[in-house]
This record gives structure tokens, C-alpha cells and sequence, in this order.
């Protein structure tokens, strides 16, 4: 991947659902998809998680669940997106992003700046257990951190304290305790803006490049990043549900009556009709077109169940119609002057 030296597989898997987002699963389901990782994926597996991710259920589950399984720490590669810190949860409900996890133990907060990074490193070295070390990290969310500034001596604030957190990720990597720093962002223009004064291994989109949302300005700065040795992963590529026939895009509630999100609907129903003619699953138009741009390495996907992740990779196996695609563009379903596929 890019400049990293590090290989990894077309797809990598989220772990959100480890930490119990929306609904606790158990062990045993836990322990199913953990296994499913390694059935489908040729390899090294990569997985990504964060100590947001059920206030650190997922990295605890991950730890545990990689020893009773067996896995040589050879076999798998791990991204640990850092911020977030667990605490005594004192109420009932965890305070951050409320009503999103279920069951949780503890609560957690968030710590972005030199030595709040490093807190969370720490940390999260001691949840995974001692076998298991993150190989590749981030400052997680720097786009809502920035982005819940009051003011602009907040900003400023805010931004110095993710450069903060950035200098100790590197200063990790100089030691030999991480292999690459990068960044993950809702928001590709912050990553673009931080990319002025940072310089990524890696970096991860999230909602930005779908087959919904493909704008010619992303497409340079991805093209700016792969000519720079920048490795580049896809996620969100469903835009949280939404194109495959969710209620959720971009994690918010939609309403069809709203004039606003009405013409969402009438583009998913588009998109749809097409995808019945040529007998296409949209998740799988959606998965074919992430991948679609060469200079991207792999996307990211947090399937909540085994057999999800075998159909993925058959889907990277098969190619959909020439057809399929030329009308897609022809009725605006995606940019008609899109230069792959």
C-alpha cells in the first residue's frame, strides 16, 4: 500500500460491530466473523478499529478473539484510529454518541493532542493484549473535532491539537513501535488540509468517493496521493446504508417528504430500476465502483455477518455489464465524464 511497505488484501474489514454498534452480539457471533476474516481474504488480514468503537469492546474483543482463535500475530494487520480514551461510565448511558452502542461497560473520552494520543495508544496496546500490536494509526474523526470549533481561536486550537496527536503517532513510527500514520475523514477537504502540512502513509475516505459521490475535485487530490506514494483506502462506500436501501445516509435519518432528501430518494430509485434491469445487486455496483479508480488500494467494509464477507469477494471476482455502466451514465447516475470503468 502506497509508500508503506505493507501489503494488504482489496478488502479490509471494519470492527465497529465488535464493540457493539446498535445491538450486542455475542461471543460466538463475534468470534464467527473474526473467523470469516481469515476464510476469505488471501494473505494477511487488515482490519480496522478505533477505542471508540464500544468505548474499547472492540480492541478487548479483538485481543481475546484473535488468541482463542489461533492467529499468529504474522497473519493479520492491525489500524487502531486513536482519540478516544475509556473511562467509568457513571451514568446510565454512555455520553459519547448516545443511543449508537449497546450494553456497554465503560464510557469513554475523547483526548486528541500529543499526550492525549499517546494515552490512547497506550491503552490501547493494553486492551488488544501483549500478542497483538497495531501496525498502522490515525487521529480518528478530525474532521468533527475541527469541526465542533466554537470560534477561531477554537479552530486553531483544535487544529494544533491534532498536529499534536500527529507528531507523537510519527514519533512512533521513527521508534519502530507503528509501521505507518495516516488519517481517516468523513470530510476530504480536511484531509486535503492537513495534507499541506502533514504527510500521510495512508489515508482512508469515508462517504467521499461513492459511486452517489465522485466529483472531479476528489478524483485529482486521490490521483495527487497516489503520485506521492500515499496509500488510499475507500470506506463507507454505502454512504451509511442509504444506496443499498437503507434509512441512513451519511449517518442521518432521511425523510421522504422533505424537499431536501427528496431528490436522494429519486436518485436511489434510478439507480435501483438500473441495477433490476441488468440483474445487479446495488451493493455489488456499489463495492465494483469503489474499487473502480486504479490509485485506490482497498476498501473498507464492517459487515455484521459471515456470509456478507464471502459475497464481497466473489463480487471482486465477477465483472458487471459495459452496459450496465454506460447507462448509468447516461442517466446522470453517476458522472458521465467518470474516466474508469
Amino acid at each position: 500500500m502506497g509508500k508503506t511497505g505493507i501489503e494488504i488484501p482489496k478488502i479490509i474489514f471494519g470492527t465497529s460491530y465488535l464493540g457493539n454498534l446498535y445491538r450486542e452480539l455475542s461471543m460466538d457471533e463475534k468470534l464467527a466473523l473474526m473467523r470469516e476474516w481469515f476464510k476469505v481474504t488471501e494473505g494477511k488480514v487488515v482490519i480496522d478499529s478505533a477505542g471508540k468503537y464500544g468505548a474499547g469492546l472492540a480492541l478487548e474483543v479483538i485481543g481475546l478473539g484473535l488468541e482463542k482463535l489461533g492467529i499468529d500475530p504474522a497473519q493479520i494487520s492491525i489500524s487502531n484510529k486513536l482519540g478516544w480514551y475509556r473511562v467509568p461510565l457513571t451514568a446510565n448511558e454512555q455520553t459519547f454518541e448516545p443511543g449508537a452502542w449497546a450494553n456497554l461497560e465503560y464510557d469513554a473520552v475523547q483526548k486528541i493532542s500529543y499526550d492525549g494520543i499517546l494515552e490512547c495508544w497506550d491503552q490501547g496496546c493494553q486492551l488488544l493484549g501483549k500478542k497483538y500490536k497495531p501496525e498502522l494509526v490515525s487521529v480518528h474523526d478530525p474532521d468533527e473535532y475541527l469541526a465542533s470549533a466554537t470560534d477561531e481561536a477554537d479552530y486553531a486550537k483544535r487544529l494544533e491539537d491534532i498536529l499534536g496527536g500527529y507528531k507523537a503517532l510519527f514519533e512512533l513510527k521513527e521508534k519502530g513501535e507503528v509501521k505507518a500514520v495516516g488519517i481517516g475523514s468523513k470530510d476530504w477537504k480536511v484531509i486535503q488540509h492537513l495534507y499541506e502540512q502533514v504527510k500521510f502513509d495512508w489515508v482512508m475516505f469515508a462517504n467521499k468517493f461513492t459511486i452517489y459521490h465522485h466529483p472531479t475535485e476528489i478524483l485529482a487530490f486521490i490521483s495527487q496521493l497516489n503520485n506521492d506514494g500515499v496509500g488510499i483506502i475507500n470506506s463507507a462506500i454505502f454512504n451509511a446504508g442509504f444506496l443499498t436501501g437503507g434509512k441512513y445516509f451519511d449517518y442521518r435519518v432521511l425523510n421522504e417528504v422533505d424537499p431536501a432528501d427528496r431528490p436522494l430518494f429519486k436518485w436511489r430509485e434510478r439507480f435501483h430500476s438500473v441495477c433490476k434491469k441488468y440483474n445487479v445487486e446495488p451493493g455489488d455496483a456499489c463495492l465494483k465502483f469503489a474499487l473502480s479508480a486504479p490509485q485506490i488500494d482497498a476498501v473498507a467494509l464492517n459487515p455484521s455477518k459471515p456470509w456478507r464477507m464471502e459475497h464481497s469477494r466473489k463480487t471482486l471476482e465477477k465483472e458487471l455489464p459495459k452496459a450496465f455502466w454506460d447507462e448509468l451514465r447516461e442517466k446522470g447516475i453517476i458522472e458521465k465524464n467518470y474516466p474508469y470503468l
